[in-house]
């Protein structure tokens, strides 16, 4: 268009057009191509900087905590033995004095811990008996009052949820310390991880998933606590580690840690079971953020109800998954494609984008470039015949440009369609296949590698590939216009086209193996700092109160440097390749110019087309160099689809289509009935369920019971066809759940989990994510479970649940858990001991709910406490993965050779 104005407004202003006039114009107008085009990229470009670096800037710009602030350090009122001093405290969870009614505060907190004190703190569910700990670290906001910590270097934190790395199960322990064996092997012993190390493959060097997911919620408990018993503090906070644990190995950690290894430590104990407090120095009531009682445990636990659950109870512990023997690494390095990107990477590509709408790219392209040098030869025209005043030359060329415009706007708009389609192909189908993955995939793949593959591979795909893809293909269409016209104008220019295109060819080869390998490492190093990253803001309370901050500041750089130094050295060969394409450019305008000074001489071409040829070679170098640099960038970007392709092709689904319809009604009796039943959780991998056969009756209610890892969640995971079985039937109301579809099953069944979890976003959806229950409904199921004051307090159903439910305790997100079932009015229901973290009196509450709520449903409760399954119709005793007794309590407690009665008894 700027060509169009200029010559024309030149030649009707009665200037004469001369090739040295407009051929250095048109020159120059080439060199201006690129910038242009650039321009609006470069704008998004700052724009999204500038909207990155104020995000960046307020997130730094966050206070940093300041401990000396936080913590009162006035000598004059404190005693060298109080450990921790709080008076008239105040604390919340957000920086505002003004209470938020959603959010729980902590007031008027006056208490003193002495150095070798037993402290217990007891309380009901949602009280603020683990705040007491935040506020004790400086998690939580400083509001008012006094608050002294004698040495925040000595304290040991065992957290309600146990934060386990992705690592094994000796460096989860020693935690950055040194090994010592002596004091290792008596961690060991005090938490009762011999018989657990025995049936592992690799013992304590076995490698447990991502927040040891292969592990039970028992195991996850006492490896937390062994951590903090090998760091070996002065100051222990115990937030309730014996409630995911039986009673026996609860009786053992009291003895061996609390009373053993601890005994001449400062210990503070969250819990709910009070005979554990019955040795304590101090017993602290906490109602409503307040301490309401403190005194002895005679004075304080005779007016509090909490659990004092029967003395005999099974080993109930989900099973730890076994890891294969010959390889105690579960994690498997990522893999990474070799040598060119393959074929069938572009083929998915062409497909993404659509086989209509990529053809018509390319020829919009073609026509786009056709266009422009049909205008172009058509000034040189202009230009050899601006003498004559008959030929509308003006208008042609007015004409030719406004096609090559039209065109233009044409091909950016088929561009921007087929980008959108392609991004929301690739993020389609990739959500689909990690959605439809089986559980085993998410064990074996670090969290890291999935958020890698939707940040920056997709973020390839969105931006750099797109980018680079416009050019790139600009480039060869406009390097082929151009030599076209030069061969056209200046044939010699062919012979000189040959060992220059063999030179650009060898340097395009010699670069584009190392850069593409160089992308590839690059992406899969940056899959471990996501991964650290998540881990660690996940751990982050635990971290911080073992002073362990530097050492993970130091990993996190060492992931760093690692990806920084391939994407260094991507930098450094892209800088080679440029110098050595502009070194062969100047040989080439060279070339083009003695060869356009001899053709003339000999009044071979006109003069014309020599000044286009001319002024062509000082775009065709720049075209060249493009050419071969942006080939190279798009098989690197072309690796992003590699990878996500990968993960498209490669991740195995669920069978999740059946073969029967069921009724809408179904199950109508619940009667469940397991036919030789075999499942392993990997190929390699022992049975975790052997031979399991057992039937249940209408509306039965079934007590599960088995020491760890004899398979007693594994009949929860297969009922709900999380892992599919080998070999065996499992029947529900006379139907084969194989030939049922996924979504019928699990949306028919119901499950409160041993571990809750609470999905961002409202209340209204946690509870009701199908929005199929009307208000009254959930408040009611609120009421029973009794946490409708507790929503209200946040705001009601709209109120913000946040991540992972952080504001909600892990009591209230386990009876959210259960609201959530007692709205689908299931015909089954599973029980993986929901009410651990939950106060006695509510607990008896909340059994009586199930009891009258589900009085006509098949029951199944794996059982860590006794006490909650000796009303069951039957018990269903597990060993090894196989039945071993099912029967009626009475009876089998009546057999002293029964598992049942031994585990009772032991």
């Amino acid at each position: 268009m700027i060509s169009i104005i200029t010559f024309s407004t030149y030649s009707l202003l009665g200037h004469e057009l001369t090739a040295a006039k407009v051929f250095t114009s048109l020159s120059l107008f080439l060199m201006l191509i690129s910038p242009l085009n650039a321009f609006p990229w470069v704008i998004n470009g700052l724009v999204e900087s500038w909207v990155s670096l104020k995000r960046v800037q307020a997130f730094v710009s966050v206070k940093d905590l300041d401990l000396d602030s936080y913590y009162s350090n006035d000598t004059n009122i404190y005693n060298p033995e109080e450990v921790v001093k709080v008076r008239d405290g105040v604390f919340s969870w957000t920086e505002s004095s003004n209470e938020n009614p959603g959010t729980l505060m902590l007031r008027n907190l006056n208490f003193i811990i002495e150095e070798e004190q037993f402290v217990g703190i007891v309380g009901k569910v949602g009280s603020g008996k683990s705040s007491i700990f935040s506020a004790i670290l400086a998690e939580m906001s400083h509001v008012s009052g006094y608050i002294h910590v004698e040495n925040l270097d000595s304290i040991a934190l065992v957290t309600q949820e146990p934060w386990i790395q992705h690592a094994t199960i000796r460096d989860n322990i020693l935690f950055g310390q040194e090994f010592d064996h002596q004091k290792y092997e008596a961690v060991i012993d005090a938490v009762a991880l011999q018989d657990d190390l025995k049936i592992l493959p690799a013992a304590d060097r076995t490698e447990v998933g991502e927040n040891g997911v292969t592990l039970s919620g028992g195991q996850k408990a006492r490896l937390s606590l062994a951590r903090a018993l090998y760091q070996d503090k002065s100051v222990y906070l115990l937030d309730d580690p014996l409630a995911a644990v039986d009673a026996h190995v609860a009786k053992h950690l009291y003895t061996k840690c609390i009373m053993g290894l601890l005994k001449n430590k400062t210990r503070i104990l969250c819990t709910h079971h009070t005979k554990y407090l019955s040795n304590a120095d101090v017993v602290m009531e906490i109602r409503d953020g307040t301490v309401v009682q403190i005194g002895t445990p005679s004075e304080v636990l005779g007016s509090v109800e909490l659990q004092d659950e029967e003395e005999s109870t099974q080993t109930g512990n989900q099973e730890v998954e076994e890891t294969e023997a010959e390889d105690s690494g579960l994690v498997q390095e990522e893999e990474q494609e070799q040598g060119v990107v393959r074929l069938m990477v572009y083929k998915s590509y062409w497909f993404a984008v659509g086989t209509c709408l990529a053809p018509l790219v390319l020829i919009a392209l073609f026509l786009m470039q056709a266009s422009r040098n049909i205008n172009d030869w058509w000034l040189s025209y202009w230009v050899t015949h601006s003498h004559s005043q008959d030929n509308p030359v003006d208008e042609v060329y007015s004409g030719f440009g406004s096609l090559h415009d039209g065109l233009k706007n044409l091909t950016q708009a088929e561009d921007n369609l087929h980008f959108y389609l392609t991004l929301e192909s690739c993020i389609q189908k990739i959500l689909d296949s990690i959605l439809k993955a089986p559980i085993s995939f998410f064990q074996t793949t670090p969290i890291g590698r999935i958020i890698n593959r939707f940040s920056s591979d997709l973020y390839c795909i969105d931006d750099s590939l797109p980018f680079i893809l416009n050019i790139f293909l600009a480039n060869i269409y406009g390097i082929v216009g151009t030599i076209a016209v030069q061969c056209y104008g200046l044939p010699w220019f062919a012979i000189l086209l040959v060992p220059l295109g063999l030179i650009y060819l060898k340097l395009q080869q010699y670069y584009r193996h190392t850069s593409r390998e160089l992308k590839r490492i690059a992406s899969v190093t940056l899959s471990p700092i996501y991964a650290h990253f998540s881990e660690t803001i996940t751990g982050l309370v635990t971290i911080r109160a073992f002073r362990a901050t530097e050492r993970f500041r130091k990993e996190n750089l060492i992931r760093l440097d690692v990806n920084q130094r391939a994407q260094f050295a991507g930098q450094a060969v892209s800088s080679w390749l440029n110098f050595h394409l502009q070194m062969v450019g100047v040989v080439m305008v060279g070339g083009i110019a003695f060869i356009a000074v001899i053709q003339h001489n000999l009044d071979s071409v006109s003069p014309g087309l020599v000044g286009l040829a001319i002024s062509y070679s000082l775009s065709v170098t720049n075209l060249l160099c493009g050419g071969v640099n942006f080939f190279t960038e798009t098989e690197k970007q072309m690796v992003s689809i590699e990878r996500t392709q990968h993960y498209i092709d490669n991740i195995p689904a669920e069978n999740i289509e059946g073969s029967l319809i069921v009724s809408p009604v179904w199950p109508t009796a619940g009667i469940i009935c397991f036919k030789n039943v075999f499942m392993r959780y990997r190929e390699g991998l022992q049975d975790a369920l052997h031979d399991v056969t057992f039937q249940t009756h209408p509306g039965e209610k079934i007590g599960i019971v088995g020491r760890t890892g004899s398979g007693k969640s594994s009949l929860f995971l297969v009922l709900f066809r999380i892992v599919e079985i080998q070999k065996g039937s499992i029947i529900l109301d006379n139907t084969n759940l194989k030939h049922i579809d996924l979504k019928d099953i699990r949306s028919r069944l119901a499950i409160i989990p041993q571990d809750p979890f609470l999905f961002s976003g409202t209340v209204r959806e946690n509870l009701d994510p199908t929005s199929s229950h009307i208000d009254s409904d959930l408040y009611n199921v609120l009421e029973r479970c009794h946490l409708k004051a507790p929503v209200d307090r946040l705001g009601g159903l709209e109120a913000d649940v946040g991540e992972r439910g952080r504001n909600f305790s892990v009591g209230q997100r386990q009876l959210v858990c259960l609201a959530r079932a007692l709205l689908t009015r299931a015909r089954v229901l599973c029980i993986d001991e929901a009410t651990a973290s939950i106060d006695f009196e509510t607990d008896q509450l909340i059994q009586e709910t199930i009891k009258q709520e589900f009085h006509d449903s098949t029951v199944l409760t794996i059982a860590h406490r006794i006490d909650t399954i000796l009303n069951s119709d039957r018990v269903l005793v597990m060993s090894e993965g196989s039945v071993a007794e099912f029967d009626q309590p009475n009876i089998l407690l009546q057999k002293t050779e029964s598992l049942f009665f031994k585990l009772v008894h032991k």
